[in-house]
């Protein structure tokens, strides 16, 4: 065997064994890095049940926060819900054509409404506009030293800063949903006279048909979730913000795409086990 063939062998040996201890080094940091955010998670969870007992402090916080959250977005909810039902009804408009009854698509339109396009989408809304909204206060406390000078002070910031943050955004989501939900319908009501021709009696029947209160109930719970997983990812993402500016944009942007994966992701869960019977 020649010199040069030997050497191409060797060399296509060796990298085998280094592509593969890459691999494992990958894997590993990933894995580390994975532990490290459960366990922070798990403590920030921690001292947010502990801070429940100091309601002195984050009550009064919690209502101007919740006037925020609340007055600051029910615009932007009402108005998407508004389209959202529009588009719904005349997609309905356009599917049920033919021998099918038209108090049916009364049904589907209110349903679609109700359990996925009011929830889902006014939780979106809000990841962008509350999530990104508490990641880059909190990673500004944190960077200018404010949350540190708060301990110094021996002062809890998540009594003062987490907590009414995250019971403000939990609370009121669901009240944004009901809202979201009642704008929809009427919006797919009035749209689907258009759309479908449909009388108001049919649409009545439809709907007394279709919908039961506990699709109103499961709405509720499902938007009570995603109160929680825009809150508290944001919170904990702009609680552990690090190097400066630079660091608070990375943990404004991963607040607001972590808190939609999750969104998406608890939207599934909970139809699994809530819709499953």
């Amino acid at each position: 065997m020649s010199s040069s063939s030997e050497w191409r062998l060797t060399t296509s040996y060796s990298v085998i064994p280094h592509e593969r201890a890459r691999i494992t080094r990958w894997i590993g940091r990933g894995a580390l890095r994975a532990a490290s955010h459960v366990g922070r998670v798990a403590n920030l969870l921690y001292e947010i049940a502990r801070g429940i007992t100091e309601w002195r402090i984050w009550v009064p916080r919690s209502i101007s926060q919740a006037i925020q959250v609340g007055y600051g977005s029910l615009f932007i909810v009402l108005l998407t819900a508004s389209f959202a039902g529009g588009v719904v009804s005349l997609q309905t408009g356009y599917q049920f054509t033919g021998s099918i009854p038209v108090y049916f698509a009364a049904g589907v339109i209110v349903k679609s409404i109700i359990l996925e396009m009011g929830p889902v989408l006014t939780a979106l809304i809000l990841a962008g506009r509350i999530g990104a909204q508490y990641a880059a206060e909190l990673g500004t406390m944190r960077v200018t030293e404010q949350i540190d000078a708060l301990e110094s002070l021996g002062r809890s910031p998540i009594s003062h800063l987490v907590i009414p943050r995250v019971v403000a955004g939990t609370l009121l989501l669901p009240i944004l949903v009901i809202f979201a939900d009642a704008m929809g319908v009427a919006a797919g009501w009035f749209a689907s006279k258009g759309s479908l021709g449909i009388s108001n009696a049919d649409f009545v029947f439809g709907v007394r048909f279709w919908v039961e209160p506990y699709d109103i109930w499961y709405s509720i719970v499902k938007s009570f979730f995603f109160g929680l997983a825009i809150t508290i990812v944001p919170c904990y993402v702009g609680f552990n913000t690090q190097k400066g500016a630079e660091g608070v944009g990375r943990s404004t942007t991963a607040a607001v795409v972590s808190s939609s994966v999750l969104i998406l992701f608890l939207d599934a869960l909970i139809a699994q086990v809530l819709l499953r019977s």
